[in-house]
C-alpha cells in the first residue's frame, strides 16, 4: 500500500494534518536530545522527515541510520536527503524493525515516527530498539493517540473516517485502500498509558509522554538504562 502513496506522501501528510505534522517532528527531534557527533537510529523512517532533521542536530560528525521497510518510501527520501547535501551523514537501510540488522548498544537514540502502528508484532518493534541503544539511550515515539476530549475526539474521528480518506485518494490517486486502513489502524493503536505500560515492561525507565494537539498525537520518551 505504501509504494503506491509514496510520491504524495509528504503532500499528503501536510494538506491531512494542516502543517502540524512538522511541528510534531520537530519537538519529538528536540526531545531526543542529540548531540554533536551522535550515532543515532530513526525506524520506520518513510521518506526520512525525521532523519534529515536528526542529521542537522548531529553535525557534521553524526551518523543516522534511516531504516524503512518500503523502497518507494526510502527512495523519496533518498531524493530530499541529497537535495539537502545530508547523504554523508544519513544512511539509507531497507529493513524490518521487528528484526534489526545492527549489533548492541550502539546508538545514543532511537526514533520513530507515525510508524510504529504498522508494526505487525509492536513489543518486539520496542525490545529490538531496547537492544541497539547503548546504556542512557533514549527512546522516543512519536504517535497518534487518543484525543482527550471527548468533543474534540468525536470531531477526530469523524474527520478521519470520513474526510481524511476522501482528500488523502484524490491527491494520492491511490485506489489500494490504504488511507481507509490509516485511521482504522490509530483507532486500534493502544492509547496513551497503554503505549506507556508497554514500554515500560520492554525494560525503559524515565518513560512518559507529551501530549500534542490535544491528545491527538502524542510523544513518548523512555530511557534504556
Amino acid at each position: 500500500m505504501f509504494s503506491s502513496i509514496a510520491p504524495s506522501y509528504d503532500l499528503n501528510n501536510t494538506l491531512l494534518s494542516f502543517g502540524l505534522h512538522h511541528y510534531w517532528k520537530r519537538l519529538a527531534v528536540r526531545k531526543a536530545g542529540i548531540q554533536e557527533g551522535d550515532r543515532v537510529l530513526d525506524l520506520c523512517s518513510g521518506t526520512a522527515d525525521i532523519a534529515l532533521r536528526l542529521g542537522v542536530e548531529a553535525g557534521e560528525k553524526g551518523k543516522i541510520t534511516a531504516l524503512d521497510l518500503n523502497r518507494e518510501m526510502l527512495s523519496c527520501g533518498k531524493k530530499k536527503i541529497n537535495q539537502q547535501g545530508l547523504s554523508h551523514r544519513i544512511r539509507l537501510v531497507e529493513g524490518n524493525a521487528e528484526s534489526l540488522c545492527f549489533p548492541n548498544d550502539v546508538f545514543a537514540a532511537a526514533t520513530v515516527g507515525f510508524g510504529i502502528r504498522n508494526v505487525v508484532d509492536i513489543p518486539q518493534a520496542f525490545r529490538e530498539i531496547f537492544r541497539v541503544l547503548r546504556p542512557g539511550g533514549k527512546l522516543v515515539c512519536l504517535e497518534f493517540s487518543r484525543p482527550v476530549n471527548g468533543m474534540l475526539r468525536g470531531l477526530y474521528h469523524l474527520y478521519s473516517f470520513t474526510i481524511l480518506p476522501k482528500i488523502g485518494e484524490r491527491v494520492s490517486k491511490d485506489q489500494t485502500g490504504v488511507y481507509n486502513y490509516l485511521p482504522d489502524s490509530i483507532r486500534h493503536f493502544p492509547d496513551q498509558e497503554a503505549l506507556k505500560a508497554m514500554i515500560q515492561q520492554i525494560g525503559f525507565t524515565d518513560v512518559a509522554y507529551t501530549n500534542l494537539s490535544g491528545g491527538i498525537v502524542a510523544i513518548h520518551q523512555g530511557v534504556k538504562p
